[in-house]
């Protein structure tokens, strides 16, 4: 008798992929619930972060304890709210004791404003965004889709920031020269479409070599950009069109459409991650399954090792 396929085999290999890491120092912000503290723990345990929690420690061991999770052997930074916390947090990563950042339970706006500070903050030259790295069952490789979280209405050169990011990160985790697909409703050039004017212009930037490391095509339909079929019978001939790995969005909302169909809809776990920063930030939802919020973790921890290699410091 033949075994099931795995549901989500992409994510079981990005987290097989840690097991020959170190555990990651992660400053975790404010976990002062059972979801985040799960999250951490789950990450721990698997030996893929050695996290540091960040908030009111009389809370954090409360919560804790009503989960039944131990907290035996972590730091605690004791701090009064969840906006101290996202401060400490930061402040941990600057500081070089920890390597990662990961929300708690307080507000993603919250900790987004302390990373972005430009004062004390985790700021780069680059734009920071957002990317989901989607497990979809029964597709032949992981989905990138960027930007569903951060940039609402990103400009041109805001979107190649937001490629670029993606790009950095596929190559990061291993998976090689990413296929890269600018989204719009069709496949054609239309100046009554906005989005099909900035993705020829983001693929003439990458000709003249402005966007490096992934090879870029657009516009395209999603139909067109992730089925081979689709896009023979459209007669798109291209190295990306049907085999798209980073679906680049016109904006937040299709992108956040975008993940929560494949979601609710197709069964995709949706694993997420802010780049652009010193260094990765993982945003973690209460709804988030436990084998996403441990594949956000790892895909965090490898693409930290990733920064930390180039950087010459691992």
């Amino acid at each position: 008798m033949t075994a099931p396929m795995a549901l989500h085999p992409h994510y079981d290999a990005l987290i097989a992929l840690t097991a020959d890491i170190h555990p990651v120092a992660c400053a975790v912000a404010h976990p002062c619930d059972a979801a985040s503290l799960q999250g951490m723990a789950e990450a721990r345990d698997h030996g893929i972060l050695q996290p540091i929690l960040v908030g009111p420690e009389q809370k954090i061991r409360a919560e804790a304890a009503n989960a039944h999770i131990s907290l035996d052997g972590l730091r605690i930074v004791d701090t009064p709210h969840s906006h101290a916390a996202a401060e400490a947090a930061v402040a941990l990563v600057r500081s070089g004791e920890a390597q990662l950042l990961m929300k708690g339970s307080l507000h993603t706006d919250e900790l987004m404003h302390a990373v972005v500070d430009k004062a004390t903050g985790l700021r780069t030259e680059r734009r920071i965004s957002h990317v989901f790295i989607m497990d979809v069952p029964g597709h032949p490789r992981p989905l990138f889709i960027t930007d569903a979280a951060v940039n609402i209405f990103p400009d041109l050169l805001t979107k190649a920031d937001i490629i670029a990011n993606a790009i950095d990160l596929h190559r990061g985790l291993g998976l090689g020269v990413p296929r890269v697909a600018i989204l719009s409703a069709v496949e054609t050039v239309n100046p009554k479409i906005p989005s099909t004017i900035e993705a020829a212009a983001l693929c003439k930037m990458a000709e003249r070599g402005q966007i490096t490391g992934g090879v870029l095509d657009g516009p395209l339909a999603l139909d067109n950009a992730i089925n081979e079929e689709a896009a023979r019978i459209k007669g798109i001939r291209s190295e990306v069109a049907g085999r798209a790995q980073i679906l680049v969005v016109p904006d937040l909302e299709a992108g956040n459409m975008l993940a929560k169909n494949l979601t609710f809809l197709a069964g995709a776990d949706a694993a997420g991650i802010v780049l652009g920063a010193r260094v990765p930030v993982i945003l973690t939802s209460r709804a988030d399954s436990s084998r996403t919020r441990l594949a956000s973790a790892a895909v965090a921890a490898l693409y930290a090792r990733h920064l930390a290699e180039r950087a010459g410091v691992a």
